[in-house]
């Protein structure tokens, strides 16, 4: 989870030196080659037309909203610890409300965690959004509502993969999934952004170089061999802590503080989200 969570920071880290969009369209020209060499490397099995098509899709949603939803929050100032706290709701929103409209069963055990998941990031969001009459919001209204853009794309990004692509290969896939994504952001930064890089900012090579290598190949890798070895409803349940990581990591790089009301809040999120998995 350490590993997982440093894709925030590394984010926090290099956004300054980069627009959200064209921060991303530059590590999606760095990642697509990577996997194809990968799966060629793998000899991975190819997936069909249909679920090439499907693989597009995911690929949208997963790394073009949930992960541009994060760069866009993090360009508007959002704290790198709130915006782990809203997405690490994923697993919440899932098991729960879009569970039920899958069909699946939903015990009231995971109602329970669904409210106590909503309740603790009010309680973190109150004051860093100003709403207390204290101090100065952190972040924008804008930076908020992309980061429940990330959130919404994460959760049917997975239940798209899970409903339409579980037999295709990660690596074959994945060309797809980022090819995708790079397309959309590409689109969106020669729309909205000047294609402001600062490639000789040391800060921001790190950050290109974790984000695109460690985070978008290592990990994925890593969490694949965790699966196979019968390990994946432990894994669905560790991601409750990332929130936790990505807070300390923030307050130790970057000086974010939590109060007590927010300090509070993300314990009770985290229990929400930890009664969703049991």
């Amino acid at each position: 989870m350490p590993l997982w969570s440093t894709g925030f920071i590394f984010t926090k880290l290099g956004i300054p030196y980069a627009e959200p969009l064209s921060f991303m369209a530059v590590r999606f020209a760095i990642v697509v080659p990577l996997i194809l060499g990968l799966a060629l490397v793998m000899r991975a099995a190819w997936p069909s037309r249909a679920e090439a098509g499907h693989s597009l899709v995911v690929g949208v949603l997963l790394h073009g909203f949930y992960l541009g939803g994060v760069f866009i929050a993090f360009a508007e100032g959002v704290p790198a610890g709130v915006a782990a706290l809203i997405v690490s709701l994923q697993p919440v929103l899932t098991a729960t409300a879009v569970g039920a409209v899958l069909g699946e069963r939903v015990r009231p055990v995971q109602w329970l965690g669904l409210a106590l998941g909503l309740a603790g990031v009010a309680m973190v969001l109150w004051r860093k959004m100003g709403l207390d009459g204290g101090a100065e919001a952190e972040g924008s209204l804008v930076g908020y509502g992309f980061a429940a853009v990330s959130l919404l794309g994460i959760t049917a990004g997975t239940i798209y993969q899970k409903r339409f692509c579980a037999d295709v290969h990660p690596a074959s896939g994945g060309v797809f999934q980022y090819a995708a994504a790079g397309v959309l952001v590409a689109i969106g930064a020669e729309l909205t952004e000047a294609w402001r890089v600062d490639f000789t900012a040391p800060e921001f090579l790190i950050s290109l170089f974790w984000l695109a290598v460690v985070l978008s190949i290592v990990t994925v890798w890593l969490l694949m061999i965790m699966i196979r070895r019968g390990a994946a409803s432990k894994v669905a349940s560790l991601f409750y802590l990332v929130p936790a990581f990505v807070a300390f990591f923030a307050w130790l790089l970057f000086g974010e503080t939590l109060g007590p009301l927010a300090l509070a809040g993300m314990a009770v999120a985290v229990l929400g989200v930890a009664l969703v998995n049991r």
